[in-house]
């Protein structure tokens, strides 16, 4: 006890003649040299001391610590005359520019914004201690992507006045594939069973290069997972996975992985309740609930059964509700008692809507289309409806909407709308001369988004040899606040086609009217509309086929045969249009559906309906939807109604149904259907010697000839049938990819005649 007080009091001794032995004194002058680019007053202003106070030898080097924290030093020395502190800096060098070389995997922007994440950035000074974790970092990056002989490298090149630029050169090299996976511990399902539906593929052959054995890590953890969820889904609740090991072969070209796992034994569930708050709604959610008493316990049903019931919280403005599964194992019975916790929080209300990015749309176009209103509580399907209905409209390009929490307030939102504009009309204007068309002139404005109103409008106006056309049109798909939609078009036509084209069967046509059209909202998917047309026709100089011999006799006027044909006709329109499409141009995903009848009233000159069906259904392959399967048909039927003078009215033939071009691709425009057939009636010599001379008489009407037209007279019934792969357009950024549509179809269909009697030219010579 004596030793040990002794070295206690020498230990103490020693120690106070230190603190002595540190002189103090007060600072009367700090000097700095060195400085280019960081100010005196910056420099000063990170000592922890100023002139006039009185410091020791630690607050010195105290302040060196400091001086080096800030960041703008790469070395620093402090040196003491009297009672005047030196400091002696060197400053880092300033970054004056960043290349990168080589790399195909990591984007420029994605490197860009990792750097400036470590304060590695233009204007910014340069701690060159990070650089090797920098080289580090990425070379890890390309390791989990299975890049094994990448390298990095950082060159730093120095300027005058202490300014570096940076390079940083990739070596990325090919990826490892992966050579074989297997699986250690499994005895109830075999590793093809368990490896089917993983993303990670082994050693595959040649004949499958659309597919890829490419090693990731972050994919590995996701196949991970896939195993863990195909047991959990069979009931096999204690399944885990060990271990795992990813080995690299000596040539860092393959991986083999294995995976060591315990299967257990399956589990049914003996119970389900709810503790928490349900807000009223226990009784529906037991009825919906997937999951019942003396089942196998599945690990899907349980997420679902979570997802549903935070969703169904969330129509109620409970936007952070927490909803999680409590399981109570029983490993001597083998059943499991789940106890679902429903904490809703607090209910959401929207404080403000912002919309951002529509530079020529009003915002009052886009809130117009909004469900989920200010001031309301937050619903999760009301914001993805908004999104889809700004989204379908033609003028929109891509939409996106994120909520933001209001500072302070636990139980206010802002939702912030983002919206890209994509070109909504068209324009164009010509003049030319040919000896086909003569002096031609031609100019038409489109535009769906009329000066950012969302209106939709249009003038065209064309003039050359054989066609002189005007037309307008109007639309207000809000003409009033419930979406009631009233537009409205004028037209006149002068068409001579004869001289248009020798493949088209010859005559003129003055055509002539206005109409108008309204549109009734049901719901949010669903829409009538209701539309009224006054038609004035003049047909002339028409060169007849037998087609034509019916319609010639229901208006050809028999004390001018000549006259060609007048009519008027009053028609009605009537559709339906159902719409779930994601988009309003290039849609991905959702169906459409479609129905209308066209009829001329009882009072006009003609008498006939026209209807038409059209269904589309467009199927997402990819998650990101750059894949997508297009399934479509049309339908199309007109007949006449009503008789004049015994003959039974038909459809016109102006009003017939073509195909080709636009509907069927792949074939010209009026190629597929019937075509005109031109009869004519063979003659017989006259009897020799008698007094009526030279002559000829007709023949009886079955040695009669017939030709037929080069181009279809269309038909009054049409189907058409599509199916189509979209598939991203190669070398072509994904910023055009809404706005250029690549794809592989099949067209199949056809346009018939149902009232014409083909068979009647059976026995006739062509």
């Amino acid at each position: 006890m004596t030793i040990k007080r002794l070295v206690a009091a020498m230990l103490l001794a020693s120690a106070s003649s230190s603190v002595l032995a540190e002189e103090s004194f007060t600072v009367q002058d700090i000097q700095v040299e060195g400085l280019q680019r960081v100010a005196l007053g910056a420099a000063l202003n990170n000592l922890p001391f100023n002139v006039g106070d009185t410091i020791t030898e630690f607050n010195l080097s105290r302040s060196i610590r400091t001086l080096y924290a800030a960041g703008h030093f790469d070395d620093i020395k402090v040196f003491r005359d009297g009672n005047t502190v030196i400091y002696r800096l060197r400053e880092r060098p300033t970054i004056n520019a960043i290349e990168f070389d080589g790399n195909k995997d990591i984007k420029e922007d994605q490197l860009t914004e990792s750097l400036s994440g470590n304060k590695v950035e233009v204007g910014e000074p340069l701690d060159k201690t990070i650089l090797k974790s920098i080289e580090n970092g990425l070379t890890e990056f390309y390791h989990g992507v299975g890049k094994y002989q990448a390298k990095v490298d950082i060159e730093v090149t120095y300027l005058p006045r202490n300014r570096v630029n940076l390079k940083i050169k990739f070596e990325e090299g090919d990826p490892a594939s992966v050579r074989q996976i297997n699986i250690v511990g499994n005895k109830l399902f075999s590793d093809e069973e368990l490896l089917q539906d993983i993303e990670s593929k082994q050693d595959l052959p040649w004949w499958r290069f659309m597919s890829s054995d490419r090693y990731q890590k972050q994919t590995l953890q996701g196949d991970i997972e896939k195993i863990n969820s195909y047991y959990l889904d069979r009931g096999y609740l204690r399944f885990k996975v060990d271990s795992e090991q990813v080995s690299v072969s000596p040539d860092k070209e393959s991986v083999y992985v294995t995976l060591n796992v315990t299967e257990g034994e399956k589990y049914t569930i003996k119970g389900v309740k709810f503790v928490g708050d349900l807000i009223g709604q226990e009784d529906f959610i037991t009825k919906i609930m997937p999951l019942k008493e003396g089942q196998l316990y599945n690990g899907a049903l349980v997420t679902y059964t979570e997802e549903s019931i935070a969703k169904l919280l969330a129509r109620f403005g409970y936007a952070n509700s927490k909803v999680r599964t409590i399981p109570q194992i029983n490993d001597d019975t083998k059943e499991v008692e789940l106890t679902i916790s429903v904490d809703p929080g607090k209910r959401v209300y929207v404080r403000r809507i912002d919309m951002k990015g529509n530079a020529t749309t009003k915002d009052e176009v886009l809130r117009r289309e909004l469900r989920q209103m200010e001031g309301a509580w937050l619903s999760n399907d009301a914001l993805e409806l908004s999104k889809n209905r700004i989204q379908r409209l033609p003028y929109m390009e891509s939409v996106e909407f994120e909520t933001l929490p209001v500072a302070g307030e636990d139980d206010l939102i802002d939702v912030a709308f983002t919206v890209k504009e994509q070109p909504s009309g068209s324009f164009n204007a010509g003049i030319s001369y040919g000896n086909y068309m003569g002096l031609s002139f031609q100019i038409g404005v489109q535009q769906e988004n009329f000066f950012g109103t969302g209106n939709s409008a249009g003038i065209s106006l064309n003039t050359n040899k054989y066609q002189k056309s005007i037309s307008m049109t109007y639309t207000d798909p809000y003409f009033t606040l419930d979406g009631v939609s009233l537009g409205g078009q004028v037209f006149y036509s002068d068409v001579d086609y004869s001289s248009a084209s020798s493949n088209l069967e010859a005559y003129n046509q003055t055509r002539y009217g206005f109409g108008a059209n309204v549109g009734y909202p049901i719901n949010e998917y669903n829409r009538l509309n209701f539309g009224a047309n006054y038609v004035v026709n003049k047909i002339n100089s028409i060169n007849e086929y037998d087609q034509l011999r019916h319609f010639r006799a229901v208006l050809l006027d028999a004390q001018n045969p000549d006259g060609g044909y007048h009519f008027t006709n009053y028609e009605l329109t009537a559709g339906w249009v159902r719409s779930t499409l994601n988009r309003g141009l290039f849609p991905t995903a959702g169906h459409y559906l479609g129905a209308s009848i066209k009829a001329s009233t009882p009072n006009s000159d003609l008498q006939f309906f026209k209807t038409s069906f059209e269904a589309r259904n467009y199927i997402p392959l990819s998650n990101d939807h750059a894949w997508s399967f297009l399934s479509k048909i049309e339908l199309g039927y007109g007949n006449g109604y009503g008789d004049k003078n015994g003959y039974d009215y038909t459809l016109p033939f102006i009003e017939n149904y073509y195909a080709g071009g636009q509907n069927l691709r792949g074939f010209e425009s009026r190629i597929i259907g019937p075509h005109a057939i031109y009869r004519y009636a063979d003659s017989v010599p006259g009897l020799p010697g008698s007094g009526t001379g030279a002559g000829s008489y007709p023949s009886g009407p079955e040695n009669d000839s017939y030709q037929v037209s080069q181009r279809s007279i269309g038909g009054n019934a049409l189907a058409v049938l599509t199916l189509e792969l979209i598939t991203p357009t190669p070398f072509l950024s994904d910023d055009y990819r809404n706005s250029v549509r690549t794809s592989l179809f099949v067209d199949a269909g056809n346009v018939w005649d149902t009232e014409f009697d083909i068979n009647r030219y059976n026995g006739l010579r062509q």
